[in-house]
């Protein structure tokens, strides 16, 4: 193991117990993953809580190939297909961060979108979407969450939680804080009655703004 490869392993493990102490993910809810070289990942075992997880328990395996083959002494997270397929789909995002995060749970239940009720949405891309429900660990999850995916940098899965992407790890823990506070202010907004939302023009602004600031780099 390479001095980037420890590094990467002690972060995961940081961000998991910070997830965890920070109410994103419950007991042995959510998973990591980030990648490795070319054409390997490192993801979170499976069935470990969250706050006793050390870098040595993370998992290397391919980001293509027999997803039966791992190195580790520990199964990875039963959600390997839809972090494989994302890394495969999205050559510029190097780690996949997945929540059970409370209110964008609570939307996913009722398969509610976020639309642009905040001008940060447009960290993300734009208006959040939600995949349709399937069942976990599946490769029908998978391609939804790609597509649901598509120009987003978030978005829900039904009746499940969520997904955040970064070029970091930390961009990707960042945009999972920032989708849980999107999710919270529509959820909370919507309880006070009508919502006044950005138009699209308004959005294309605000990215134009980020893009020419280097917001979040």
């Amino acid at each position: 193991m390479n001095s980037n490869e420890a590094t990467i392993r002690q972060e995961m493990a940081d961000q998991c117990r910070w997830l965890t102490a920070n109410g994103f993910n419950q007991g042995t809810s959510g998973n990591i993953s980030v990648r490795l070289g070319f054409d390997q990942m490192l993801i979170t075992p499976s069935g470990l809580n969250y706050a006793q997880l050390q870098p040595e328990m993370m998992v290397r395996m391919a980001i293509d190939g027999d997803e039966a083959k791992w190195d580790g002494s520990f199964r990875p997270s039963t959600e390997v297909p839809f972090h494989r397929a994302i890394l495969k789909a999205r050559p510029e995002i190097n780690s996949v961060v997945h929540t059970h995060s409370m209110f964008a749970t609570i939307l996913s239940i009722g398969h509610h979108e976020i639309p642009a009720c905040h001008y940060l949405i447009a960290t993300l891309g734009g208006p959040i979407r939600c995949a349709p429900y399937a069942r976990f660990g599946t490769h029908e999850l998978s391609r939804l969450a790609v597509e649901s995916l598509e120009d987003r940098s978030a978005c829900l899965l039904g009746n499940h939680g969520a997904i955040a992407l970064g070029k970091t790890l930390q961009q990707a823990i960042n945009n999972a804080v920032q989708l849980e506070t999107l999710a919270k202010q529509y959820y909370s907004a919507k309880t006070l009655g009508p919502v006044r939302l950005l138009t699209d023009l308004e959005v294309l602004d605000v990215k134009q703004a980020i893009e020419e600031l280097k917001y979040g780099e």
